[in-house]
């Protein structure tokens, strides 16, 4: 295959970036797509240009480092990883742009490059349990209904990634925060910060610039993960529950 790259390129925060363009040939179409951007950097390097700059770590669709925005879409046109998005997704001759996240509370640190330490803030504001469970055995020996367990799970297959933030036109960060509070809403360990995780996490996330939820659903849409926008009612649900306990108080 032979491509056309339209990559952004910003030497730093303060810069302005643009794109640039980039041909590559040789492609194979069983590449990764990071695979096919290492080919790159390689024949950039060996030119003595300063080679992409892109985040990845685990590239088995784990970690959630691999944060691209693929022509207009995050992580391309798979609901899936960068990753473990191929390059059979694309045409022999085909443009493909690529851009880091959008977003307010996601600066760019470099090219593709975004910060995303504001997920881990959110999290620290009250993503923790008190409850020691010790070890395997001592946390199975708490009864949890299958279907609560389930749920929990799927909320917990959050990865992090933020196509959540970069889908959406608000730059709304709520699928996230709202499948890390559900993760410990539902289960019983949970419980003892259940009044006030909820309110201390939505304000974090408020804090660090990202929008409002409107609804559009485009955030479960491009999940790679399919965390489903029911956990946003459930998070809103104990959200205002800790509001009014804290005004009751």
């Amino acid at each position: 295959m032979n491509l056309t790259l339209k990559i952004w390129r910003q030497k730093n925060n303060s810069d302005k970036g643009g794109f640039k363009d980039y041909k590559l040939g040789g492609v194979s179409k069983d590449m990764s797509f990071l695979e096919m951007l290492d080919v790159l950097n390689e024949e950039l390097s060996a030119k003595g240009e300063d080679p992409v700059h892109f985040d990845h770590d685990c590239r088995e669709g784990i970690c959630g480092m691999c944060s691209l925005y693929i022509n207009g879409k995050p992580h391309g046109p798979q609901q899936t990883t960068t990753c473990q998005l191929h390059m059979r997704s694309f045409n022999d001759g085909e443009t493909i742009t690529i851009e880091p996240w959008r977003a307010k509370a996601f600066p760019v640190l470099k090219d593709l490059v975004t910060d995303r330490s504001a997920f881990d803030r959110i999290i620290q504001a009250g993503g923790y349990v008190s409850v020691n469970t010790g070890g395997v055995p001592d946390a199975n020996e708490i009864p949890i209904p299958k279907t609560i367990a389930e749920m929990a799970m799927d909320a917990a297959q959050c990865i992090g990634c933020g196509a959540c933030v970069a889908a959406c036109k608000n730059a709304s960060a709520m699928l996230f925060t709202s499948a890390k509070v559900s993760q410990l809403a539902l289960l019983p360990q949970g419980q003892v910060e259940r009044k006030t995780r909820a309110e201390k996490m939505v304000a974090q996330m408020d804090a660090e610039g990202f929008g409002a939820c409107t609804n559009t659903g485009a955030c479960e849409a491009e999940c790679p993960k399919g965390i489903s926008i029911t956990n946003i009612a459930r998070m809103n649900r104990e959200y205002f529950s800790a509001v009014v306990s804290s005004q009751n108080v």
